[in-house]
């Protein structure tokens, strides 16, 4: 669980860095790319806190004092 999370991290920082290159490097009213990339950043947000809730609700994650 901890290794899926941390890859899911990852990959929303690097759809982050995406989305700031395409913003850079796409010039003119065209710049679908970095839509496509910010859009993919909150789909994988939103999908990892689901993931994260569903987690805590069925027991997979025990909090510790």
């Amino acid at each position: 669980m901890r290794i899926f999370v941390v890859l899911m991290l990852i990959g929303i920082i690097a759809s982050l860095g995406s989305a700031l290159v395409y913003i850079y490097r796409d010039h003119g009213p065209d710049k679908k790319r970095a839509v496509k990339a910010l859009s993919l950043r909150v789909g994988l947000s939103f999908g990892l806190f689901l993931l994260l809730m569903a987690a805590h609700w069925f027991g997979w994650i025990v909090e510790r004092l």
